[in-house]
């Protein structure tokens, strides 16, 4: 579980509360944050059974942090994780969108990104779509047939 805050509305003696407004925090879960300076804001998570963070890192975090590697203005980076997409878009700096979705599978996956996509305005016909986890040759071959371009970082 995580949610993004804007920096100047960070205090961090209230991350656990931040956190708890739009997650259902268990008792024992540890909340952390992290800060995201090319997108002013500060990445508060928690490190619970619902998380998913690999070597200490939450894996939206590292989506953030490579976003600015995706070259289009429309940028557009997934990943999955453990049985969950992780997405982030942002056009030019300007962050859109930061979420992760539980998948099945990789058509579930396509789902959330293209209703994501469309909530945002987003034409994928002319974006490129970025992973940061690799896809198999039958999961790219499908990108390919609404994206401009797929690659993998």
């Amino acid at each position: 579980m995580f949610t993004l805050v804007p920096s100047r509305f960070f205090d961090p003696a209230t991350a656990r509360q931040a956190l708890a407004e739009v997650a259902d925090l268990k008792e024992g879960d540890v909340v952390n944050h992290l800060d995201i300076p090319q997108y002013d804001a500060v990445l508060v998570y928690t490190e619970g059974e619902d998380s998913v963070v690999v070597d200490g890192t939450p894996e939206i975090y590292k989506l953030l942090m490579q976003l600015p590697d995706c070259q289009e203005y429309n940028k557009i980076l997934c990943s999955l994780a453990e049985d969950h997409l992780f997405l982030a878009v942002a056009q030019g700096d300007s962050l859109k969108l930061a979420n992760s979705f539980p998948v099945q599978d990789f058509t579930t996956a396509e789902y959330y990104i293209f209703l994501s996509l469309k909530s945002l305005q987003v034409n994928p016909v002319i974006s490129t779509i970025c992973w940061r986890t690799p896809l198999d040759a039958e999961d790219e071959m499908s990108l390919y047939r609404y994206f401009k371009a797929v690659i993998n970082l």
